[in-house]
């Protein structure tokens, strides 16, 4: 899987300050073992036990290999490559980290008669439709189903992982009176008081 960094810089600023993004841009990338990184000009290829990841790095940010590290420097101190500086260096580790021992996200399902279960590659939800709810597994990524109402979502690529995380909570997400939908494991839900009947 390809990951091209394409950002709003400003936006990036607004979240995480230019220091932030510059101090983590400094770190080096370990390589663990097991994994092979070759650099072909802004391109960074990373090949591991769970696939492979490919991250196509700006001509503003310079990435270099040393033994089993990879440093990225940037051309200047402007705020534009601040702000990529620590971008590229976050995309280049997750490529990294992700061949390696992969990313993982858990989704819970709350309601009575809401289930979920798998069939073949294909995640099959009962959400309180008049129609089951369908979701292909994307090339890359694992669904595995545990007691019907816990997913887990697994792979290499962490944007692909969340993607498809996102996908599914947005079939029926988690409503604020009762809780019922699907939730990130761990998601705490603001509840609302239901409104009382007349009396």
């Amino acid at each position: 899987m390809v990951v091209k960094v394409f950002v709003n810089i400003s936006e990036v600023n607004n979240k995480i300050g230019d220091k932030e993004m510059s101090r983590i841009g400094k770190l080096p990338v370990e390589i663990p073992e097991g994994v092979e990184v070759t650099i072909n000009g802004q391109t960074v290829t990373a090949k591991g036990p769970l696939g492979t990841e490919t991250v196509e790095v700006r001509p503003e940010i310079k990435i270099v290999k040393d033994g089993n590290q990879i440093t990225l420097t940037r051309e200047n101190d402007d705020r534009k490559s601040r702000s990529l500086h620590g971008l590229s260096r976050t995309l280049v580790n997750n490529a990294v980290h992700g061949v390696k021992s992969g990313f993982t996200k858990k989704l819970e399902i709350v309601g009575v008669g809401y289930r979920a279960a798998m069939q073949g590659n294909t995640l099959n939800l009962a959400l309180g439709y008049s129609h089951p709810v369908d979701i292909e597994a994307p090339e890359g990524i694992k669904i595995s189903v545990e007691q019907n109402t816990k997913i887990t979502i697994t792979g290499a690529n962490k944007q692909a992982v969340g993607d498809i995380a996102a996908l599914i909570r947005s079939k029926r997400p988690p409503e604020v009176y009762k809780g019922k939908g699907i939730k990130y494991e761990g998601e705490h839900i603001r509840r609302k008081a239901g409104k009382a009947g007349k009396k």
